[in-house]
């Protein structure tokens, strides 16, 4: 069985990686990037199925250049076989439905796998549209929200429990054939309870490792003439979306205060030497 991982790499948003510009606007050049949380349960999913079923599983993104260190983890997160980055500036600027033509057109030429996994939504955009524009173009069947998948390989069916969120949350089955799209929940929690399934697991990885130190052998890169894309079709000219409007990230107000001391005046260290004995003696 054949499946396929769709990751994207975000800004880091944990406090002090962020840079912001004077207005509050977010500097992505100067923000590291890391690979977006969400994803990380898509990628779990998929390798519960491959140590259940067996097969290929291979990791895809869009971005630029730098993305390859996400596509990286990805290979050691879920011991992925083959990797691929859609890279190109024709590209930028990408909204959703864009991001999703453009995606679905390099699944097509990968050639549809048995399953494509994506997560809940990404950490800079919040739509959580592209899995779902994806599949659109794609024609597939899909299933969100899954916390638990199993595979029926002769039926060529899948079967799933998906949280539907109302009033109260309840758990639903359903079941759809192959080939399919899911989304995957933040609640999923991989289980692999035999021992066939945590052997398989711990061989799978000690291959990926040594796989991953030179995971650009393993890595495909295509831009949108590969793909044939129209660039009318694609980045900001092919990206509907219009944004009326961008309100400034306020920056957080400081915890706590703060004493400035010459660090040359003894007594002024000499105050902070009294004020650190009674915490260093374990007092209050």
């Amino acid at each position: 069985m054949d499946t396929l991982v769709l990751t994207k790499g975000v800004p880091d948003f944990r406090e002090g990686q962020v840079s912001f510009d004077e207005d509050g606007h977010l500097e992505r050049g100067k923000t590291p990037t890391v690979m977006n949380p969400n994803d990380r349960h898509a990628l779990e999913i998929a390798l519960q199925m491959r140590v259940r079923h067996g097969g290929r599983v291979s990791v895809m993104s869009m971005g630029p250049p730098g993305y390859k260190d996400v596509l990286r983890e990805a290979m050691e997160s879920v011991y992925a076989d083959d990797l691929y980055l859609v890279s190109d500036r024709e590209l930028a600027a990408s909204d959703t439905w864009a991001t999703a033509i453009t995606l679905s057109t390099g699944i097509e030429k990968l050639g549809r796998p048995d399953l494509v996994f994506a997560g809940f939504k990404t950490a800079d955009g919040e739509t959580g549209h592209t899995g779902l524009q994806t599949c659109w173009g794609l024609d597939m069947p899909i299933i969100t929200h899954v916390i638990a998948l199993d595979v029926d390989e002769d039926a060529e069916t899948v079967r799933a429990k998906r949280l539907v969120e109302g009033d109260i949350e309840e758990i639903e089955t359903v079941e759809t054939s192959l080939p399919a799209f899911v989304v995957a929940d933040p609640e999923f929690e991989p289980s692999y309870r035999t021992a066939t399934h945590r052997l398989t697991l711990k061989e799978l990885r000690e291959r990926t490792r040594r796989r991953a130190e030179a995971f650009e052998d393993h890595l495909t890169v295509w831009d949108h003439v590969d793909l044939n894309l129209d660039p009318d079709y694609i980045g900001l000219d092919g990206s509907p979306t219009i944004v009326s409007s961008v309100d400034p990230i306020p920056k957080a107000p400081a915890e706590r205060e703060a004493t400035m001391i010459d660090p040359t005046d003894e007594a002024e260290m000499t105050e902070v030497l009294d004020a650190m004995r009674p915490l260093a003696a374990g007092g209050d």
